[in-house]
């Protein structure tokens, strides 16, 4: 998670672009900030996406992992 901290400067920053612009190295730093809030945000929600489980209506597991891992163990452990 991004800090408090730096949220608040990327809004800052956003804010003073669209009114009076920003320096040629606030724009670095605000670009640098976005870069780190996607890769944070996008760490944080494959992490979610990993922890789903999905059932089907018979209550077994149809999560893409489990169903891989299922078909790995009737193979006996190999991929054909």
């Amino acid at each position: 998670m991004l800090s408090k901290d730096k949220i608040a400067r990327i809004n800052e920053l956003s804010k003073r672009s669209k009114s009076t612009g920003l320096t040629k190295s606030e724009e670095k730093e605000q670009q640098a900030l976005r870069k780190e809030y996607i890769q944070t945000f996008r760490k944080s929600f494959k992490n979610q996406l990993h922890s789903v489980k999905v059932v089907d209506e018979e209550g077994n597991d149809v999560t893409p992992q489990a169903l891989k891992d299922s078909k790995q163990k009737k193979n006996g452990g190999f991929i054909h």
